[in-house]
C-alpha cells in the first residue's frame, strides 16, 4: 500500500520548508550551502566537520558583508549553525533538519514504503 505523501499538511510545516527552500533559492546562499555540504562530515577525532567563514569568503565573488547576510539567512532557515572560535566563525550542517529533508523527497519519490 502507498501512503499518501502528508509531510505539508500542516501550516506550519509547509512554513518551515518555504522558509528552507527560499533560502536555496539565492544562487550565491546555495554555493555557500554545497560547500559547506562538501566540507561535511566527521574527522577523525569524531567531531563534525565545520568550515570557516573566512574560507568561504574567498571561495566566492563577494565581499565578507554580503556572505555574512547569507550566512544569517541560512541559519534562520534551519539549514546550517554558526559557532564562533575566537576570532573564528564557523559552520556545521544541522543533520537533522537534512535529513528530513531527504526523507521528505525519499517519501515524494516513493522510496522507502512497504
Amino acid at each position: 500500500m502507498v501512503r499518501q505523501f502528508d509531510y505539508c499538511r500542516s501550516v506550519k510545516t509547509s512554513k518551515r520548508y518555504s522558509k528552507i527552500f527560499k533560502a536555496l533559492s539565492n544562487p550565491n546562499r546555495l554555493e555557500l550551502f554545497l560547500k559547506i555540504l562538501d566540507g561535511h562530515g566527521i574527522d577523525v577525532e569524531g567531531k563534525a566537520k565545520t568550515c570557516f567563514l573566512a574560507g568561504l569568503c574567498e571561495n566566492l565573488n563577494i565581499g565578507a558583508p554580503t556572505v555574512s547576510h547569507h550566512i544569517k539567512e541560512l541559519v534562520n532557515a534551519g539549514l546550517i549553525e554558526t559557532e564562533k572560535q575566537g576570532k573564528f566563525t564557523t559552520c556545521t550542517l544541522n543533520d537533522n533538519v537534512l535529513a528530513e529533508l531527504r526523507g521528505v523527497f525519499a517519501e515524494k519519490n516513493g522510496e522507502g514504503n512497504d
